[in-house]
């Protein structure tokens, strides 16, 4: 999974919640864009809840996004 891939699900239109799995076994859901807060450079993000809880997130260690249930497929690099 790239950065760039993640940007694209985060900015589409319509926006459709999603979870992010990290390489540590966790999953984090991603219910509306407006929770989510990039870094300036795009490899970290801060993720919200709704009970005000969040997650510093390095895009690097993110191994899938699931959405609707589906997962995205993993990408080779060319």
């Amino acid at each position: 999974m790239t950065i760039t891939e993640f940007r694209n699900l985060l900015q589409a239109q319509p926006f459709r919640a999603f979870t992010i799995h990290l390489a540590d076994g966790r999953s984090i859901p991603l219910n509306h864009r407006e929770f989510a807060l990039p870094s300036p450079s795009g490899r970290t993000i801060i993720v919200y809840q709704p009970d005000d809880s969040f997650d510093v997130i390095d895009l690097l260690l993110v191994t899938s996004l699931t959405v609707n249930g589906k997962k995205r497929p993993e990408r080779k690099q060319p």
